[in-house]
């Protein structure tokens, strides 16, 4: 295939992330976007947690049963001739890391806002990786079919709180119970909703034109007033959309909408996949960046995911494609090993529903099946000795503990499932010095993540345990010591390895950190695992 096609495929590509605090309303959009596209025709409902539908992104028991999102999940779509790739994350606080991943993997971000409560503490955190990352931020507007914050009031909050300038796209008409449309700002065009049931089908709508004189008629006297008002306020005082500074992170358009009512959704993905760009370079360890349109194929691995398929005990890598073609059967380099790899087969993804692939480009979000356990998170592809990319690095979890088995005979088993979800990302394992692998320790970011590993550990390798907190709450990894035994004798706190044999130390509290960062000024005290790991994944035995 001619570089020619191979670029034009990789600029039909659009991939991008929901954000959002808990409760926004994320996985209900997720569900209207695949709704909307003609992905799915019936949109489940996260609400009903016994209802005979789930939501497609929502595919572990433990996320039908809870109603919530707990794994990053990939579902692709076309819409208006583009191929998206749409990266749905846990929306609590506890998976932020898991979050972290996949905006690495996007190049555009959603971010959803609760109509009435605005910017809250998660938004505001993801909201800061992506712009780390300088990754362009679109804001949604959730939940008008409610009573909230006046559209005027919510602007200014996220340009106060975020620091990033917004200009709003289209404009709600009504609000709460009296929403009934939004005017799109670009197309000077009135969309009007009739209520359609929630999850079940697209709403109709009906496009008029603002000096219709049926517009006046069909939403009343003081709607039509009020939209005018809103109308010539914002083309006095608000600045204009540049898509430029889009591009560059410091403008956000904004739309207005409910996910619940269908309304406006349908509006916003269309003009969304017009804004959102397409793959980008991406930069690499060397300091240097390779382009979207480069001949030769790469990728980095940016999740694992174990189990998805419960009667294979499969293990699927999600990989984003930064050039080139993939093709079923190629041969690349795995730059880590510094050894060739054959990509036997790969599969595009739908919630847990999976089909074949014969050929991806840049952009694309496809998953490999690795059957011989030799890739891990940061990992890069190619088919060239091209620089590695960035990795993603792990951080630094809050909460430890070990784990106690209900029946000792499924040590074997325990093993299995601690080793692969620990090369999943969902937990981290450190290894107490002197001991091996003995007695792990099993460290996450929230309380939750701790439920769930009992969850999963349960019934994905049908192994109970009893889990007993430490009283850690800090772990740092030591850079710029030469001897990891010496070491723990200067440094205060429990001395441990990570997977890959670097040297990490466990504190209890501020104090500890203090102590220890004062005592050994030249100990650099990370708070993430060095980028550029090459060691050996340790496993539990």
């Amino acid at each position: 295939m001619s570089d020619a096609l191979t670029t034009l495929e990789a600029a039909r590509r659009r991939t991008f992330a929901i954000i959002s605090h808990p409760d926004a309303g994320k996985t209900t959009l997720t569900e209207k976007l695949l709704l909307y596209s003609g992905a799915i025709h019936l949109a489940g409902s996260v609400k009903a947690r016994r209802a005979s539908r789930h939501a497609t992104s929502d595919w572990m028991a433990i996320e039908k049963e809870r109603g919530i999102s707990v794994t990053s999940s990939v579902l692709q779509f076309e819409h208006k001739g583009l191929q998206c790739n749409l990266l749905d994350t846990p929306g609590h606080q506890d998976f932020g890391e898991d979050t972290y991943r996949t905006l690495v993997a996007a190049d555009a971000a959603i971010m959803l806002l609760d109509n009435a409560k605005g910017v809250e503490p998660q938004t505001k955190k993801l909201f800061h990786v992506a712009r780390l990352r300088r990754t362009p931020v679109v804001t949604l507007i959730n939940k008008c079919d409610r009573e909230g914050k006046d559209p005027l009031d919510l602007m200014s909050e996220v340009e106060q709180v975020l620091g990033i300038a917004t200009v709003p796209l289209d404009w709600p008409i009504g609000s709460g119970k009296g929403f009934v449309g939004v005017y799109d700002r670009l197309d000077r065009k009135v969309h009007l909703f009739s209520p359609g049931r929630h999850g079940e089908e697209i709403v109709a709508e009906e496009v008029l034109d603002p000096d219709d004189p049926q517009l006046r008629e069909r939403i009343g006297d003081s709607l039509h007033d009020k939209l005018r008002e809103d109308l010539e306020l914002l083309e006095a005082a608000g600045e204009p959309f540049d898509h430029e500074r889009f591009l560059a992170g410091e403008q956000t358009p904004v739309f207005f909408g409910s996910a619940a009512t269908n309304f406006g959704i349908g509006p916003f993905l269309d003009r969304f996949v017009t804004l959102a760009p397409p793959p980008g370079p991406r930069e690499t360890r060397d300091g240097g960046v390779r382009e979207a349109n480069d001949p030769a194929f790469s990728a980095f691995v940016f999740k694992i995911q174990a189990n998805m398929d419960p009667s294979h005990r499969d293990r699927l890598c999600f990989v984003r494609i930064c050039s080139g073609r993939y093709e079923k059967g190629m041969k690349v380099r795995h730059a880590r090993l510094d050894k060739e790899l054959k990509l036997a087969m790969a599969h595009t993804l739908l919630g847990r529903d999976r089909v074949s692939v014969e050929e991806a480009y840049a952009g694309d979000i496809v998953g490999l099946v690795d059957t011989q356990h030799v890739l891990r998170i940061g990992d890069t592809v190619s088919t060239d000795r091209g620089p590695a990319f960035n990795g993603v690095p792990r951080f630094s979890p809050e909460i430890f503990a070990t784990l106690h088995l209900a029946d000792p005979l499924r040590r074997k088993q325990l093993v299995e499932g601690l080793t692969q979800l620990a090369e999943e990302g969902a937990v981290q394992i450190f290894f107490r010095r002197g001991q091996g692998a003995l007695d792990p320790i099993v460290a996450v970011v929230g309380v939750l993540q701790l439920e769930v590993l009992q969850a999963r550990l349960e019934a994905e390798y049908s192994v109970r345990i009893k889990v007993e907190r430490l009283g850690f709450s800090h772990a740092r990894w030591l850079d710029g010591i030469d001897d990891p035994v010496k070491a723990a004798r200067a440094i205060v706190g429990t001395h441990v390895d990570d997977t890959d044999g670097h040297p990490v130390v466990l504190l209890r509290n501020d104090w500890e950190l203090g102590v220890a960062e004062r005592e050994n000024p030249k100990v650099g005290f990370l708070t993430t695992s060095p980028l550029d790991a090459t060691g050996t994944v340790q496993t539990v035995r």
